[in-house]
């Protein structure tokens, strides 16, 4: 019985892993598609009104895929007052405050300072969800970190000190980061897909209204602008998270939590390719050095 226990419990960290890993290739399109976005788009029209496609979409999903039994319909007290946290950190929080910064800065200074968002998920995991990762996992995991931050002082992506910008990527990472935590531990009981379907239901009589208000010059965006928006209402804002807390669910939000130290390298990349932003060698290095760090935490018990 134990054996089985131990081949079950790989499986679901495994399983963790691919679910994780794909959230994290959607989401490492949404800096560079956002820099290009909000700049035909109000930044609040991007943040609110993806939130508001993402949760009339929701809406269908969860009427299609209702529990039979009707009291699983339903989330309990105590699990509306989790969503409303994990609402507050992805749903509204960490997609406004990056479209204001990004208004200021590059997709890829973005990326260097939201690469601090597996660090603090692991803390609040372990603060909110009660886990406990071993002594090998956080030192994976800080050099990992640190690892970031040498490029981040190798590179000049804070040079002279923060900036505006900086203090809205760094909200951004900590509401998300809380998001991320709570919503990973939720959604062991909800589900992935539907943790994240009733954080983006309840949060409409917000996203909605914000969203209307700041829809103006809509008509000037070109063509590409608005397949961005999309991309960030469909993929980053709704079945990206499908997958994620799903990943997260199953194999540990501390542990799964680290597979987006890879996603500030995927943005630079695409920031590259999509933008012509540009990438030296010093990235290519720490993609290396991060990448191994997550094989480390992920080997890690």
């Amino acid at each position: 019985m134990k054996v089985e226990d131990n081949v079950t419990a790989s499986t679901r960290v495994t399983s963790g892993i691919a679910l994780g890993a794909l959230g994290v290739l959607a989401f490492s399109f949404t800096l560079p598609i956002t820099r290009f976005t909000v700049a035909y788009l109000d930044p609040w029209f991007v943040a609110f009104g993806r939130a508001a496609v993402a949760g009339v979409l929701a809406i269908g999903y969860l009427a299609l895929s209702r529990p039979r039994s009707a009291v699983a319909v339903w989330p309990t007290g105590a699990q509306l007052r989790r969503l409303v946290v994990v609402a507050c950190g992805v749903v509204v929080g960490f997609p406004l405050f990056t479209s204001i910064a990004l208004t200021q800065a590059t997709a890829a200074h973005g990326a260097v300072v939201i690469a601090l968002l597996p660090a603090v998920t692991a803390v609040f995991a372990v603060v909110r969800g009660g886990e406990r990762p071993s002594s090998k996992f956080w030192l994976a995991a800080g050099a990992g970190f640190f690892a970031v931050l040498a490029f981040v002082a190798v590179s000049g992506g804070m040079a002279g000190g923060f900036r505006a910008a900086d203090l809205w990527f760094l909200a951004a990472v900590v509401v998300c980061a809380l998001g991320y935590a709570e919503g990973g531990a939720l959604a062991r009981d909800l589900g992935g897909a539907r943790t994240i379907c009733w954080a983006l239901v309840l949060s409409l009589p917000v996203t909605i209204p914000v969203a209307l208000v700041s829809a103006h010059g809509l008509a000037a965006a070109p063509a590409l602008a608005w397949a961005g928006f999309a991309y960030v209402a469909l993929i980053s804002q709704f079945l990206g998270f499908f997958a994620w807390y799903a990943g997260l669910a199953r194999g540990g939000v501390a542990r799964i939590g680290q597979i987006q130290a890879v996603q500030p390298v995927l943005t630079l990349a695409w920031s590259a390719l999509l933008l012509r932003e540009h990438v030296d060698v010093v990235t290519v290095v720490v993609a290396v050095v991060v990448l191994a760090c997550v094989v480390l935490t992920q080997r890690a018990r």
